[in-house]
């Protein structure tokens, strides 16, 4: 139902109303280390709708290989309501939609953590995304202190789709003024928040009719074994679409795409804008795709990855993976499916092949390790993380 109402012509009032400078208000977000209370609940704004072509597009643009994502027939063939979209976009769209109250003041993203992709997403399905503060460790005055957060994705029928615990490096207030609005803490925050620490995943009934032919002859469950290391051909430049590519699952730090605010930072942060580390991810999962998910139906999650390097334009990323399990899959999927389990390595302005040869066993410890082991850090891995997928047997 629609109504009709008129309004009255407009008129030029700019130069009959004065100018007050008392007035002014200067709105910013995110949030400083005293301004994170742990039980504190942040419904995050906006939400976001999917689409097929912004599915297919992300796909195509982060060079997956998959065909769940691509391909409607595809993925109806193997049981799936249509389309999917792919769990990097979802992880990408929810940590997006949180930036705004948890992070957008945040100095560094220190890991991520517990990630579980709990339900597919479809083109028509709308997410909105929740953020808990579980902690909030203080380091001494001066110094930033680390948060952490719950995050949940949920749909439009209140189902969660994803959830994972962050950890960021936020500095203190000092006499900057508070953020607005402060959500408020306890009683007066309702929010419900359904994260469950041992949770299932929702799956359609896979059929047999897989279209085998549409996917490669190198990523079945069988072609992987504990130990075996996977160096990916391909490396992938970065231009300057990751400004757009920032705007389009809806990041808001202005570390990833104002020139003038990355100036303004010290250290290795400061320069150019920073490229968000949700797409360099997807970049190097997508190089990855063809030799180790391309006959996977579903990404579980992934945890203890961290961005050790950031990466800027003109940037060229590699990847590298290492199984680390292979394990049946539990129940009445074991007969068609099986569980591998792979650390995955970024490099940065270093082909994959020549960081193996160089840097050999030091690319798979991990870089916070590294101290403790009398080990420095290596300038050229940019990422690591551990990746479970859901992966069909040949037989």
């Amino acid at each position: 139902m629609s109504q009709l109402i008129h309004f009255a012509a407009q008129k030029e009032l700019a130069q009959t109303v004065a100018v007050d400078t008392s007035k002014a208000r200067h709105p910013h977000y995110g949030r400083y280390l005293e301004e994170f209370v742990p039980g504190q609940v942040f419904v995050h704004p906006r939400g976001y709708s999917f689409f097929a072509g912004q599915m297919q597009a992300f796909a195509r643009t982060y060079m997956q290989c998959n065909p769940l994502y691509l391909n409607a027939e595809f993925a109806k063939a193997n049981g799936f309501a249509d389309l999917v979209a792919s769990p990097q976009m979802v992880f990408n769209v929810v940590l997006s939609l949180g930036v705004q109250n948890d992070s957008e003041k945040a100095m560094a993203n220190l890991g991520y953590y517990d990630a579980q992709f709990l339900r597919p997403v479809y083109a028509g399905d709308t997410v909105r995304a929740l953020t808990k503060v579980v902690e909030r460790k203080e380091r001494g005055e001066g110094k930033p202190g680390i948060v952490t957060i719950l995050t949940l994705g949920m749909n439009q029928r209140d189902e969660v789709v994803l959830q994972y615990r962050r950890k960021i490096m936020v500095a203190g207030q000092g006499g900057r003024p508070a953020t607005t609005p402060l959500p408020q803490v306890g009683a007066g925050n309702t929010a419900i928040f359904p994260w469950v620490d041992d949770a299932q995943v929702s799956l359609p009934v896979f059929r047999s009719a897989t279209m085998s032919a549409l996917t490669g002859p190198q990523a079945w469950y069988e072609n992987f074994n504990a130990g075996d290391i996977i160096v990916h051909a391909n490396s992938r430049t970065i231009t300057n679409e990751h400004l757009a590519l920032t705007y389009a699952v809806g990041n808001t730090h202005p570390l990833h795409f104002d020139s003038l605010f990355a100036a303004a930072q010290s250290g290795k942060m400061g320069g150019d804008p920073i490229v968000y580390g949700g797409l360099v991810f997807a970049w190097l999962e997508g190089l990855a795709s063809r030799d180790v998910s391309e006959n996977s139906v579903w990404e579980l999650g992934f945890t203890e990855g961290y961005h050790t390097q950031p990466a800027t334009t003109g940037d060229t990323v590699g990847a590298i993976s290492r199984v680390l399990a292979c394990e049946d899959a539990p129940g009445a999927l074991a007969s068609q499916f099986g569980v591998v389990t792979f650390q995955l390595i970024g490099v940065k302005n270093i082909s994959a092949a020549q960081a193996f040869a160089t840097h050999g066993a030091d690319l798979f410890i991990k870089e916070n390790d590294k101290k403790d082991l009398g080990k420095e850090k290596l300038a050229d891995k940019i990422f690591e993380i551990e990746r479970r997928l859901l992966i069909k047997k040949r037989s």
